[in-house]
């Protein structure tokens, strides 16, 4: 059987364009979706451009013309939304469900993979406002995936390493300390740390495995389902001493996010409230009916941990 032809949307974006190299290095036709809304955007035009150089095909498609996205979406086997989600780009889940209904009149993918990438949002019905309302929007586009019967392939990838890893999960920055590091409650809760170029090899690694048709793909190899505190002591093996630690309580997290008008803040400390104090990556048992866990189906993959990530900052 040969391989599918994939189209990315979203290529330039933070995951997006892991998924279109990924595709490439696994020798799959890759098509890249080049909206004419980039417009005077020079570095999304050179990326772009990159991606053709290294063999992708620019497919010109906008969400303000179906016929043209239906005509995109003809060319290939495979549909992979990587378009950011985060802090209520509502505009992007809108244009997500246009291209649901793009995929349901063309009526010849094989599977689509919308943007998630994250926390499970079928898991985060409690989440605290406003945070959840990444979570509802994207439950939106899955019962618009399944009501149209498209096949699909949910993946949830956890904790991107250059948000929570190379910072040891610390505010405000994306470098790790070297002195002081500020620890969740105890910083025994355990989460999921992923590099994120591993993240593109196991979904591309799904889209011709009937194994993961229509289910959800758990990216949680063993080695990186760590603890903030393992984490912080993997970063003070590699700088070679101790950080002074601190703790900030639950409590302290609940009313940080009662004290700011900043949308995106409150967003993001509902997230590691509910990461680093529930336990939300970690509190369920993966072995579902319609759930996988990706290191156990692709065991060549031979993932990056967390200690091997790091290095690079040392």
């Amino acid at each position: 059987m040969g391989k599918s032809k994939v189209l990315v949307v979203g290529a330039t974006g933070y995951i997006g364009r892991r998924i279109v190299k990924a595709s490439l290095a696994q020798g799959h036709t890759t098509y890249v979706l080049q909206r004419p809304e980039i417009g005077l955007d020079i570095e999304k035009l050179q990326m772009l451009l990159s991606f053709k150089k290294e063999g992708a095909i620019l497919v010109e498609g906008s969400f303000s013309d179906h016929k043209g996205l239906v005509d995109a979406v003809k060319k290939v086997d495979v549909v992979i939304c990587t378009m950011s989600g985060v802090h209520f780009r509502s505009h992007n889940i809108l244009l997500q469900l246009k291209l649901v209904e793009a995929i349901k009149e063309a009526g010849n993918v094989k599977r689509f993979l919308p943007s998630e990438f994250g926390m499970d949002p079928s898991r985060m019905e409690h989440a605290l406002e406003p945070g959840n309302e990444t979570f509802d929007q994207k439950m939106v586009i899955r019962r618009a995936i399944e009501d149209a019967n498209v096949p699909f392939t949910y993946v949830i990838a956890n904790c991107f390493g250059g948000y929570f890893a190379g910072n040891l999960s610390q505010f405000a920055t994306l470098v790790p300390p070297r002195v002081k590091v500020t620890l969740y409650g105890d910083g025994n809760v355990k989460a999921i740390f992923m590099d994120e170029d591993d993240v593109a090899t196991y979904t591309i690694k799904t889209i011709d495995d009937p194994r993961t048709l229509n289910k959800t793909l758990y990216v949680a190899p063993p080695e990186n389902i760590l603890s903030q505190r393992q984490l912080v002591e993997k970063w003070e093996k590699l700088i070679g001493r101790q950080l002074e630690k601190t703790s900030i309580s639950g409590q302290d997290i609940l009313a940080m996010l009662k004290g700011t008008d900043d949308i995106g803040a409150k967003a993001g400390l509902g997230h590691f409230y509910h990461i680093f104090y529930e336990g939300c990556l970690t509190n369920f048992d993966i072995k579902e009916e319609g759930h996988e866990e990706a290191s156990k189906l692709y065991p060549d993959v031979n993932y990056t941990r967390m200690e091997q990530y790091l290095k690079i900052y040392v």
